[in-house]
This record gives structure tokens, C-alpha cells and sequence, in this order.
């Protein structure tokens, strides 16, 4: 694994932005870790999925009558399929994110295996004609991750914007980052936007940082 690329507030040209130097940071670092993770054995990634997903049992506790929602696995993503069926086994539900807009949040839809699936954003699976639901659990794969929660995405905003969104309609599921424990950094050097996760699993550990660490009016 490659060390990461060098804090936003050194080696950055003087006319940037502190917000700029972070977005700079946070693309190269982006590209680090999706390169880090991609180099994994299949078989290993298949294993650490599991182990994290023996974590999650314990992290999202009984299931029956939730409605979770988790995610199509993307460039080397842990695959969480084999757990979202156990999921279904066990009476709850399981949905899929969908990107309708840039700029807007995600819908939810319900679908379990077998159910016909289209192809979304990014050639990403999606159900071609699941129910759409407001999800009691959000399982959502990070890029990278600190100990504060914070998440490192792909860079559009999708899941900070649609958590923004459902907590102003009243709505806050518990919402649970996934990646292994490569994916932890130091900080993601977080922005206002910014919406940390409960809590992050990895096949290491699971992490609940303090409440303090939750921007104030969040």
C-alpha cells in the first residue's frame, strides 16, 4: 500500500483555497485507496466481506420488520449480497440505492435476489421495479473513513445530501459505513456538508466515535 498523498495544508500551491487544497487532497487520496483495494485478491475481499458482515449482525442488531438499505458492490467494494440475503431470512427488507439527478438525492427501492435488475448511473445495477421505501438502516461503502466517522465517497455528495435531506423530514436511520480497515486515514480533513456516519464497520473493528464528533446541528 502506497502512503497517502501529503496533508492539504502542506505542499499545495499558495493561491488555492483551503477548500480547494481539500478537494485536491481528498481526489488523489480518493484514487489511492480505490487503487489499494482493486489490488486485493478476489478471494481475500470475499473473506473480509464476511467478516465484516458478521459485524454488522452485531452492529444493526434484529432485523426483522427494518427496512435496510445496502448497495450493488463497485470496484472492489465489499460484496454485502450474501448478507442482505441472511437479511431477507431473517424478515427484513433490503433496498438499493438509486442516483436520479445530479444534484439530487437518492431514492430507495426494495429488491431481493432473484428480482429483475436495471442498469443505473455508472452501469451500477439497480431494481427495475422495487417499491420505493424510506430505509430504517443505511449501510453505505466508504472510500476512506477516520475514527470521528467521517466517510470518503466518490466525490458527488449523493449520500451526504440524501441524509440531509431525510433528517429534515424527520426521518434519521441509522446509518453504518462499510470498508475495510485499509480505508482508515488519519481525517478526511471534514467540510460543513460533511454528515459523519453512526458508526463504521470494518473486518477489524467496529467504530462509534463520541457524539462530539457530530458537526454542531447535525
Amino acid at each position: 500500500m502506497t502512503a497517502p498523498e501529503p496533508a492539504p495544508e502542506t505542499g499545495t500551491p499558495g493561491d488555492e483555497t483551503p477548500r480547494a487544497r481539500i478537494m485536491r487532497w481528498r481526489k488523489a487520496e480518493r484514487e489511492r485507496q480505490i487503487a489499494a483495494r482493486m489490488a486485493m485478491d478476489a478471494a481475500e475481499r470475499r473473506g473480509l466481506a464476511a467478516a465484516i458482515g458478521e459485524r454488522l449482525d452485531a452492529a444493526v442488531g434484529d432485523v426483522a420488520g427494518r427496512i435496510v438499505s445496502t448497495y450493488w458492490p463497485f470496484r472492489g467494494e465489499p460484496d454485502l449480497r450474501p448478507w442482505m440475503e441472511a437479511v431477507a431470512v431473517r424478515g427484513g427488507r433490503c433496498a438499493l440505492p438509486i442516483v436520479v439527478g445530479k444534484g439530487a438525492p437518492l431514492i430507495f427501492r426494495t429488491w431481493r435476489h432473484g428480482e429483475a435488475l436495471a442498469r443505473g448511473v455508472w452501469n451500477i445495477p439497480i431494481p427495475e421495479a422495487g417499491a420505493e421505501v424510506t430505509p430504517d438502516v443505511v449501510i453505505s461503502p466508504v472510500v476512506g473513513f477516520d475514527r470521528d466517522a467521517f466517510r470518503l465517497g466518490y466525490g458527488g455528495g449523493f449520500f451526504d445530501r440524501t441524509l440531509a435531506g431525510l433528517a429534515d423530514k424527520g426521518f434519521r436511520p441509522l446509518v453504518v459505513g462499510v470498508g475495510y480497515g485499509l480505508a482508515e486515514i488519519p481525517t478526511i480533513h471534514p467540510l460543513p456538508h460533511d454528515i459523519p456516519m453512526r458508526g463504521i464497520v470494518t473486518e477489524r473493528e467496529t467504530v462509534w466515535p463520541e457524539p462530539a464528533a457530530t458537526p454542531a446541528g447535525r
